[in-house]
């Protein structure tokens, strides 16, 4: 095509080319197209690859534009805005104050910041900290991201008192560091920013515990902030995790990086199976001191670990003088011509209607009452409930434990009294962070161990993985995590470790998926996010670990 000039270039958009000069940053070009998309365009991709948009054009290319509702885009978001925070706690109280805070988990729509006491916990704080947020938005103050030889990075992170980012990039192996910078305050992020602080717009800072919410928009729901809403159980299972982690030396990458290069990760390992393994038990002697109990309602989302967890606890049960009788909620499915669609047309298995509630309640009123009955088992290559001489009867000492999706949703289990149930809620909480500032997502656990076990299980791979994520975690959202705060037990089935050892299954994955399938984007930011591990091979891991359940070789039928 012929040139206008020799500073210009050609970008295809939406099918159809045009010229723009050569140096133009993406932002000038997103806002002629802004108009046509409801929701805020947060970064490109540029012939595959995704820029932020203070980037500037460089070469003819192909763009396409990522929205606040899209996983990256919202995910640029909370980033930008992560720092955007933690640049008015500098501001504001101080630069140790910014140093020390630490990024810990999220808890619903807020994102915990523990401030370690270096700044005063207040409604009066939380207001300071809104407004100095807002300050900058209005201003629109820009987000400088810069090039660092990884000496002169580790220097600087040495001159800010950041020896978590110079533990972490001891293992790295590249030669720069990309570090952002706001009005002379200076940190690291693992993926893109929004080119100023003009576009987070929609946030709220409440006080707790020792810190603060971030409350930040869903991606469903970008132009909006929830009311946090308090989930107690869940937020002191979280920090008894991040306490345990502090206690073992192991607070981010860069220290379990130390250990794995020390040699002692074996007895880690061993350290944290053990750990578990208490909690297991302790669980055990609370359900036997509840007279009364005869269901085990174990549920949580996907990949938490709930089969080999149930397995462990009947264990336990065991050695108290119980014996459990496993059920599993899916023989109760209705029969497939009865399933629910969603809006897509597609069988929508995790929703209650899913499962013939009421067969489940009169089975199991009767099993309460002494009676012999006989149990369905779901038929899953035809679609049917089928019965197989799959009798039971409950003596004095049995305990059925039932695991499902709607374990913790009093609807599944209506007939049944309060006093017979005991209710426990799984997941995989990480708490490991990769520095202060940059948390690891439960969802991006849970996601990788979800892939690992599809590929070894199932023969799926990660890119089918990925592209089925979105409605597994829709499902979670509407059917468990509702209901989680009703349990009388939580267990976080994350190990310390186990991102180190999964990386080493993972990885080949991932570099399966071809650059031109949209699912490339998330395999590449999780290849990013795994090379900040050292491998632990899987040699030392206990067959009745969890972890077993993904990576295979475990005792129990997983």
């Amino acid at each position: 095509m012929d040139r206008k000039g020799e500073g210009m270039v050609t970008v295809t958009i939406h099918g159809e080319q045009r010229q723009v000069e050569k140096g133009t940053t993406y932002e000038t070009i997103v806002s002629e197209y802004q108009k046509e998309y409801e929701d805020t365009i947060a970064v490109v991709a540029v012939n595959g690859k995704i820029r932020e948009l203070f980037k500037r054009v460089t070469k003819d290319c192909t763009i396409e534009f990522f929205t606040l509702r899209d996983d990256v885009g919202h995910k640029t978001y909370v980033r930008t805005a992560t720092m955007l925070f933690l640049k008015s706690v500098h501001d504001l109280f101080g630069a140790e104050a910014a140093r020390e805070s630490c990024v810990e988990f999220t808890i619903g729509r807020g994102m915990y910041v523990n401030m370690f006491g270096k700044v005063p916990v207040t409604a009066q704080s939380a207001g300071r900290i809104m407004d100095r947020m807002h300050e900058l938005s209005e201003k629109k103050a820009p987000f400088m991201k810069q090039s660092y030889p990884l000496e002169d990075a580790l220097q600087l992170f040495r001159e800010n008192g950041m020896e978590d980012k110079v533990s972490l990039f001891h293992y790295r192996m590249s030669s720069s560091v990309n570090i952002y910078e706001i009005e002379g305050y200076y940190d690291y992020y693992y993926g893109f920013m929004l080119p100023n602080a003009g576009y987070v717009k929609w946030f709220d800072v409440v006080p707790y515990e020792k810190g603060f919410m971030l409350v930040l928009p869903t991606r469903s729901n970008p132009t909006s902030v929830e009311t946090f809403a308090e989930s107690r159980k869940l937020f002191e299972t979280m920090e008894k995790a991040h306490d345990w982690g502090r206690t073992a030396g192991i607070e981010t990458v860069g220290d379990l990086n130390d250990q794995i290069c020390s040699g002692s990760v074996s007895d880690l390992i061993l350290v944290q199976e053990a750990e578990q393994e208490r909690k297991i038990g302790e669980i055990a002697k609370d359900i036997v001191g509840r007279e009364g109990v005869k269901f085990v309602m174990i549920a949580g989302p996907s990949s938490s670990g709930k089969t080999s967890f149930s397995h462990r606890l009947s264990i336990q049960l065991r050695t108290l003088g119980k014996i459990p009788r496993p059920i599993a909620l899916d023989n109760y499915f209705v029969n497939r011509e009865l399933t629910p669609r969603d809006e897509n047309g597609d069988y929508n298995f995790e929703c209650l209607e899913a499962i013939d509630v009421k067969l489940f309640n009169e089975d199991m009123v009767k099993l309460l009452a002494g009676e012999r009955v006989e149990l369905p088992r779901f038929n899953f290559k035809t679609g049917q409930r089928e019965y197989h001489g799959d009798f039971m009867q409950l003596g004095e000492s049995d305990i059925l434990v039932l695991e499902g999706i709607h374990g913790l949703n009093e609807k599944m289990s209506y007939a049944l009294p309060e006093e017979s149930k005991y209710k426990i809620y799984i997941s995989a909480l990480t708490t490991l962070n990769i520095d202060g500032h940059n948390r690891i997502p439960t969802t991006d656990g849970r996601l990788i161990r979800r892939m690992v076990r599809d590929a070894r299980t199932r023969g799926a791979s990660a890119r089918r993985t990925i592209q089925m994520w979105h409605s597994v975690r829709r499902g979670e959202e509407e059917n468990i995590f509702p209901f989680q705060e009703g349990a009388d037990a939580m267990f976080n089935s994350a190990l310390i470790y186990e991102l180190a050892m999964l990386k080493t299954f993972a990885e080949p994955l991932l570099f399966q998926i071809p650059r031109e399938a949209p699912e490339y984007y998330e395999a590449k930011r999780l290849l990013k996010f795994l090379s900040y591990f050292l491998s632990v091979p899987s040699e030392s891991l206990p067959n009745n670990s969890i972890c077993r359940e993904f990576v295979g070789g475990s005792c129990f039928n997983v």
